[in-house]
């Protein structure tokens, strides 16, 4: 069985993040494409010849009998309608995080899917970063010891305020750095230690307009049940890096700089069935160690590509979904008591 695919965006998202992968798995074929800028549908069409570009969600909703899937990379604003569109097409649905806005929004989607027997996961591509694939196959082999911290981090630099809707959409529109960046720090953070018992967080914005809702600096501190600490941060205002990474436990410390090369790779045209696709360079692998002695890890290889293998298994053979979208609510739970917390 073909899973016959639409993808709907072709920002980044749809560009980089999904399409590649679609295209390059047998057990997809990507039919459709949508997005209303020009521009953007020109490379579309370079990109994917063979799939049909159309300019509106409508169009491709007309025509939902000769498809299986539906992927979402739009802003999260429209998350919604477009997914509950997709399932009143009767359609199995991939959404890009965050996934909706609310957690009530996310619920009332899922029980909407559930009631059709329809599959609604979510694209927390993150899963399967390199680094993060190292720091758990260390956990794995008792490299650390008994873990008592996670620091993690998403910085960049960039002062004059994030691009497009990020900066100017509301937190009910899902705008904001938290929203845009908080589901892949907590949601690893949640993959590694398990769920959070308490919650502090703090937000702010340092870029113009200074009024605006939409938050560029944001810190998360999770109390896990487990009893390892998280502290996750996120900041555009970062000119100088601090370790992506760094794991504190009672054997060793782990550290890791850099980011995953995986978008960087996509976005230069690479294919995931390159060689070289999602290995990191050697100068960039991460050291475990204690004051007395340390070495560098060799790290896992980045794999963006299993969330698609996985859902063609849970598709086509009832497998596990690579997502469960409850642990998308999990998170963004998690977001809406931070946000909460600042009002």
């Amino acid at each position: 069985m073909t899973i016959r695919t639409a993808m709907i965006g072709f920002g980044m998202s749809g560009k980089v993040f999904h399409t590649p992968f679609l295209a390059d798995n047998p057990d997809y074929s990507l039919d459709a494409i949508v997005t209303g800028n020009p521009e953007r549908a020109a490379l579309a069409t370079q990109l994917h010849p063979t799939a049909r570009v159309v300019p509106t969600t409508e169009e491709l909703f007309a025509g939902a009998a000769d498809l299986d899937l539906v992927v979402i990379g739009t802003p999260p604003s429209t998350h919604l309608a477009l997914a509950d569109a997709a399932l009143d097409a009767g359609l199995h649905v991939v959404v890009d995080k965050p996934f909706v806005p609310t957690v009530a929004n996310g619920e009332a989607l899922l029980a909407k899917a559930r009631a059709a027997n329809r599959v609604l996961t979510v694209f927390q591509n993150r899963r399967w970063d390199s680094d993060f694939l190292t720091v758990r196959r260390l956990l794995a082999e008792g490299a650390l010891g008994e873990v008592v911290l996670l620091e993690s981090r998403f910085d960049s630099w960039k002062p004059a305020g994030l691009r497009s809707w990020k900066g100017t959409a509301t937190i009910a529109e899902g705008g904001g750095l938290l929203a845009d960046l908080g589901p892949h720090l907590i949601d690893q953070a949640l993959q590694l230690f398990g769920p959070a018992v308490e919650v502090y967080g703090e937000t702010a914005r340092h870029s113009e307009p200074r009024e605006a809702e939409a938050d560029d600096d944001a810190f998360v501190s999770l109390l896990h049940a487990s009893g390892v600490r998280s502290r996750l941060s996120m900041n555009i205002v970062t000119g100088l890096p601090a370790p992506r990474f760094r794991v504190l436990g009672t054997a060793a410390t782990f550290e890791s700089w850099g980011m995953d090369p995986q978008e960087r790779q996509l976005d230069a045209g690479m294919t995931p069935s390159d060689p070289a696709y999602g290995i990191r360079e050697e100068e960039e692998w991460g050291t475990l160690g204690t004051p007395e002695a340390s070495r560098c890890v060799r790290p896992e290889r980045g794999a963006y590509g299993e969330f698609y293998r996985l859902l063609a298994a849970a598709l086509t053979h009832g497998g596990p979904l690579p997502v469960d979208p409850e642990d998308a609510l999990a998170a963004m739970r998690i977001i809406e008591q931070v946000h909460a917390r600042g009002r």
